[in-house]
């Protein structure tokens, strides 16, 4: 694997005597002096993949109905990992709960910095030949983005695969809904499983990384080596529309050179590399800006007998952009340019309606009801839909309970639009301000927080067949992939980077072991599985699988 040079991009450096007390075990720090006009980042806490320091009892294989199937484990190094990984549970559970930890969230700026350098410390002990944190500068919305960390392991191998991470995670919003502390990382029984993990990031997506990290530092614990080359890169604004990466990875195609395939975090029987399109944006009224109502800060709500307010008229403009279901957009040429699904496409997504309760589904989804009462329906919005959702709004008085009056001077709200091929995000907005302007709101600004275009992939790929190989070892129930053509198969993230926009490589994701509640209170991950889904060792033995099948090291012996 031919190794890039990284000159021409900024690289934040910490003093020897921070990063010392940042890993445990040593390692090299190869990343050059900061730029004029950097500014240096505070410490990291210790690395998280410091030795366990107390028992923690975890059961490697603990309440699973499935187990994997070793006469399909043909490398006896997969065996030697998988015993591994059983003997270390303890201390892999423990780098979980130091990440989850370290807040990383990307809406406040809080703990980014450091976790940047905490990941940056993982890479290194893996033995990554080059570990840098890079200022990505300015992006292309006029906001700083957030460093993106990247490592080049050069195993020597004949194939690379590019491995995607994040680093950020979403705000803790409702801290009185959770049950434990969401930055401590406590084990508890949440049935049918006896353990899991609850923390702010644990399943999106420090559980599944760290999986992947788990199982790529017992490879080379055991064998010295990886399987194949790895190019790493983790962002930390995947919750802020991506906008440091997608500026790091168009800047820098050169530091992908040679990579043959993307490997993704994933969740147990799921296989996808597309994604559907979202852009995110704020919509902004101010006394200022209409001319009328308060123009510099809020003031007593008493004078709104005598004054304009700024806050009913951004209602007033909310309603008109759905109908009364608030289901339907009603800004117009908003469902132009949309690709039907293809024959294959609707048999697939009839396929998996079979199999779906909607009564169970919307249960563990923590909703009253679906839209729709007909599965299909429910399966294609996830799949094949369009939206435009309400994120959230404030302004004037923000606190729940008690009195205050307030007649606010600027009310800002947050809308996502969710779009499939051939739609275009830039384009939507370009018809919300037609939109805005037409229904007398031309004072209302639009402020573009960032754009993930969709993309599609196929899945008649050797990693999409190495992860699909590794399901049926696993006794793993999914849905086979369109292979015969192009198709989307995923929510929202940036693939587009890797479908056609800089490099255009194959994608697919996929392993044992899951969790749940992204994005809400009592987010956890599953770390003693039960009935069919796999803990978290099963979860590290199936990554190593997958790599040992993709570089083509687990194949029966010829008879």
């Amino acid at each position: 694997m031919k190794k890039t040079p990284s000159t021409g991009i900024k690289h934040l450096l910490l003093p020897a005597s921070l990063l010392s007390f940042l890993f445990v075990s040593a390692c090299s720090d190869n990343s050059a002096p900061i730029d004029a006009g950097s500014s240096p980042v505070a410490a990291a806490p210790a690395s998280s993949m410091a030795a366990a320091t107390e028992s923690l009892g975890i059961r490697a294989i603990a309440d699973e109905t499935v187990e994997i199937d070793m006469s399909q484990i043909h490398n006896p190094e997969l065996v030697q990992i998988f015993d591994y990984i059983d003997e270390n549970i303890d201390e892999h559970v423990m780098n979980l709960r130091r990440w989850i930890q370290q807040p990383s969230i990307s809406n406040t700026g809080e703990g980014i910095q450091e976790s940047a350098f905490m990941v940056k410390g993982f890479f290194d002990q893996l033995g990554c030949q080059e570990t840098n944190v890079y200022d990505v500068g300015i992006t292309e919305w006029g906001q700083q983005g957030n460093p993106v960390v990247y490592a080049n392991c050069d195993e020597g191998k004949e194939k690379t695969l590019v491995l995607y991470w994040m680093y950020d995670t979403m705000p803790v919003t409702q801290p009185d809904l959770w049950k434990n502390p969401p930055f401590e990382g406590r084990l508890v029984e949440q049935p049918p499983y006896k353990k899991v993990m609850i923390g702010r990031g644990a399943n999106n997506s420090k559980g599944p990384q760290m999986t992947q990290l788990n199982a790529l530092m017992s490879i080379k614990a055991v064998t010295g080596t990886l399987p194949v080359n790895l190019i790493i890169v983790a962002e930390g604004d995947e919750e802020r529309m991506s906008i440091g990466y997608r500026k790091f990875v168009r800047d820098h195609p050169e530091l992908f050179e040679g990579a043959d395939a993307m490997y993704r975090f994933g969740r147990q029987g799921g296989i996808s590399g597309g994604s559907e399109g979202s852009v995110f944006v704020e919509l902004i009224t101010s006394g200022e800006s209409w001319g009328r109502g308060p123009t510099y800060s809020n003031i007593h709500g008493g004078r709104k007998r005598q004054v304009d307010a700024p806050a009913w008229r951004h209602i007033k403009m909310l309603n008109t952009l759905v109908d009364e279901t608030g289901n339907t957009v009603m800004i117009d040429g908003f469902y132009d340019n949309i690709e039907p699904l293809t024959e294959i496409e609707e048999a697939k997504l009839r396929q998996a309606a079979e199999t779906m309760n909607l009564e169970v589904a919307a249960r563990n989804l923590g909703v009253a009801r679906f839209i729709s009462d007909d599965p299909y329906e429910v399966v294609k919005m996830a799949s094949a839909g369009q939206s435009m959702n309400l994120d959230g709004i404030w302004g004037g008085n923000m606190f729940e309970g008690g009195s205050g009056a307030i007649l606010p001077n600027r009310i800002v709200s947050k809308h996502n639009f969710r779009y499939v091929p051939n739609q275009d995000g830039l384009d939507i907005v370009d018809k919300l301000r037609a939109h805005l302007d037409k229904h007398g709101f031309e004072d209302v600004e639009i402020n573009i927080v960032g754009d993930v275009p969709w993309a599609k992939m196929r899945y008649d790929t050797e990693i999409a067949e190495a992860v699909m190989k590794t399901f049926d070892a696993f006794d793993i129930g999914y849905n086979d992939p369109i292979a015969e053509q192009e198709s989307i198969l995923g929510g929202y993230w940036p693939a587009y980077l890797f479908t056609g926009d800089v490099l255009d490589i194959p994608i697919a994701s996929g392993n044992a072991g899951t969790g749940g509640n992204s994005h809400a209170a009592n987010e956890y991950f599953v770390i003693e599985g039960a009935g069919g889904t796999y803990g978290l060792a099963g979860g590290e033995k199936s990554i190593a699988t997958v790599l040992y099948n993709y570089a083509g090291l687990n194949e029966a012996p010829e008879e």
